[in-house]
């Protein structure tokens, strides 16, 4: 089928786009630079340039793939501004959307986050409300993830991903991303915030499997949610970072442990069941 990401030079497009291939799909990918083009190339899709933030631009670009499906990659997190991801969340959502309706395509699967249920210590599952009222910028985040997975809804077939903690090689989760350079400053504290991960690896497969799951929302994350005092510990060893600080959870951290049981159930296997394993792959 012909598979259009919106988003295909980011982390997970770059797994992505191989597997797809493989499989043998068309796809077009694109990326806010032609820079990225022979990199685009080189991993088996066809390159287009792409601002989900010009809504007529937009338009042109997916009208001119003809998609069958549409995959939703699309995030700001260049500079760690909340407020610049929610935007493009918000708006490109709008406009992605929109340009799909237009050019025909039927089915869109989403990249979303699993921490933005309300705090708890049960594992969430997808049925669960997203945090009502949380504090900035947290409020910002989950308003925006909300927008987006109901714009997404507005087509006939929509598979949301809610996924963990990205980590592997390009995420901030890496021995050069910013976590792991936090790490290495004795700026990543151990603490008791719970949080779900997910490597890019199997991030990709379950993208890749979504082609054929039933509309909904599937939560990917690893079969072990794990505490800062569980995780950062292990994380800053595999960076070659010094022991961390063990301290309480900072003012806005809000942790809760995510159930995978759904994904799984639908055919998901992990290549690492667990960060225990997938950190040392750093």
């Amino acid at each position: 089928m012909r598979v259009f990401i919106a988003g295909g030079s980011g982390v997970l497009g770059r797994s992505l786009i191989p597997r797809l291939a493989e499989a043998g799909h068309e796809v077009t990918a694109t990326t806010r630079s032609v820079d990225r083009f022979s990199l685009i190339s080189r991993l088996g899709a066809t390159p287009a340039v792409f601002d989900a933030l010009d809504r007529d631009a937009a338009f042109e670009v997916v009208s001119e793939a003809r998609p069958d499906v549409v995959m939703h990659l699309l995030t700001d997190l260049s500079t760690g501004d909340s407020a610049s991801n929610a935007r493009l969340r918000v708006n490109g959502s709008r406009n992605l959307v929109d340009a799909a309706l237009h050019a025909g395509t039927s089915r869109l699967i989403a990249e979303s986050i699993s921490w933005v249920y309300a705090p708890g210590d049960t594992l969430a599952v997808e049925e669960e409300p997203l945090d009502a009222d949380p504090a900035e910028p947290r409020h910002t985040t989950i308003a925006a993830v909300a927008a987006l997975e109901a714009c997404v809804r507005e087509l006939p077939e929509t598979v949301v991903l809610r996924f963990g903690q990205l980590y592997g090689p390009g995420t901030w989760f890496s021995s050069d991303g910013r976590l792991g350079q936090d790490a290495r400053a004795g700026r990543l504290p151990a603490t008791d915030t719970v949080a779900s991960f997910i490597h890019t690896t199997d991030a990709a497969r379950a993208a890749v499997l979504a082609l054929d799951w039933a509309s909904g929302v599937y939560n990917i994350v690893d079969n072990e949610p794990a505490s800062g005092r569980e995780w950062v510990p292990r994380f800053a060893a595999a960076v070659g970072a010094p022991e961390p600080i063990a301290s309480h959870a900072r003012p806005g951290d809000i942790g809760r442990p995510v159930s995978n049981a759904r994904a799984r159930a639908t055919g998901l296997e992990l290549r690492y069941p667990s960060w225990r394993q997938g950190f040392c792959s750093l």
